[in-house]
């Protein structure tokens, strides 16, 4: 017993040592000295008035830095927008795709009627096989008896004109509809009756649709001191919004995933679960027809490389490589990096530092190609 007892007492005491305090000072029973925890002496000084948002570390670390000029297979960015409007802009683009390895980009556009049609103009005509083009849900007069027969029409105009798919169709509690807020009891939600018909459209011309809902969960957080992200985030956040919560957000896109299992939705960001790829893998396991796409979370995978080699491994024929940011050779080669190398502590937009995944190329080729190839609608124009 007094064995047991004397270690127990050597353990407390180390604890205690640690951080520079006897038992009687923790307990607050005797004077003690002001010291330094682990991290050293504190006190006032010149960076007391610095903002979180204006820190920005040089870091001391010294470790290796692979450049990854052109992805190991010709890769297919299944996330992207309409981020450059000009015919020079778009060329620019297709030449930076030339120089870093990508055969295709997928355009999210969201639009519909003569936005549409101007979009098949600067994308599709001058550079045909060079990108895919998605259209929007039309979301006017949403409580009209023929909505859904005339949303469902606009779809089928959209994708003779040349859509092979529809996205990014995003709703973060608020619903389809973005030109007013509507009280909750009317607002147009995925899992919505008037939206069966045009959902099961877009399995019958096997159109992929690229679905976002909710956010970051911390993005239901207070944007205070706590908040996960950096202040560059602040623009999601939705807390004190009338909207619902994180979960119930997820609820209503999990009814209409299970109502319409012959459309193939990918989910993107992870499926806004890459912070609980656990979560993410029941989804994946629970709706075998549903994909996910890794754009914008990159920040996921590379702070958890293990966890997340794993998951993407066991889930190579689920996940599909886009980035939705705006097109840089320097944008690209961080995602190569990413993928394809050993480097440790690599900068993100987060502030977190990320650690590359070194995936195999069984895992490589299907997420950068592979399952775009088998998955989406290659149909010629």
């Amino acid at each position: 017993m007094r064995i047991v007892m004397s270690c127990a007492l050597g353990a407390v005491l180390a604890f205690y040592i640690s951080w520079g305090q006897t038992p009687q000072a923790a307990s607050g029973s005797a004077p003690q000295k002001k010291q330094g925890g682990r991290g050293g002496p504190r006190g006032p000084g010149p960076m007391d008035s610095l903002l979180v948002k204006d820190w920005k570390p040089d870091s001391s670390l010294v470790v290796p830095v692979t450049n990854v000029p052109k992805a190991k297979f010709r890769a297919i960015d299944v996330h992207s927008h309409t981020y450059l409007r000009t015919p020079e802009e778009i060329a620019n683009w297709v030449r930076t795709m030339d120089a870093v390895g990508i055969e295709t980009t997928v355009v999210l556009s969201g639009a519909t009627g003569q936005q549409f049609d101007s979009l098949v103009e600067l994308f599709l005509k001058p550079y045909p096989g060079r990108f895919q083009l998605y259209c929007g849900i039309d979301t006017t007069d949403i409580d009209a008896p023929d909505y859904p027969q005339r949303a469902t029409a606009e779809l089928v105009r959209c994708y003779r004109k040349g859509a092979r798919g529809v996205g990014e169709i995003s709703d973060k509690g608020s619903g389809l509809s973005r030109s007013q807020l509507l009280p909750r009891d009317k607002r147009l939600h995925p899992d919505d009756r008037r939206l069966d018909l045009f959902w099961d459209k877009c399995a019958e011309l096997k159109l992929p649709v690229n679905l976002h809902m909710a956010d970051h969960p911390s993005a239901w957080r207070p944007p205070d001191a706590h908040q996960e992200r950096t202040p560059n985030y602040q623009q999601y956040n939705q807390y004190g919004h009338d909207v619902p919560s994180y979960e119930e957000v997820l609820a209503l896109r999990d009814r209409a995933l299970d109502r319409h299992p012959k459309t193939r939705f990918i989910l993107c960001h992870l499926g806004n679960q890459g912070n609980d790829l656990a979560s993410a893998a029941k989804l994946l396991d629970k709706f075998p027809g549903v994909y996910m796409d890794i754009s914008a979370r990159a920040y996921e995978v590379g702070r958890q490389p293990r966890f997340a080699t794993k998951f993407l491994t066991k889930y190579k024929d689920r996940v599909l490589w886009g980035t939705d940011l705006n097109p840089s050779q320097e944008m690209y080669h961080a995602w190569w990096r990413l993928f394809e190398t050993t480097d440790e502590y690599m900068p993100s937009d987060t502030g977190w530092r990320l650690f590359g995944l070194d995936l195999p190329d069984s895992v490589l080729e299907p997420l950068y190609r592979g399952n775009a190839k088998r998955l989406l609608n290659w149909e010629k124009m």
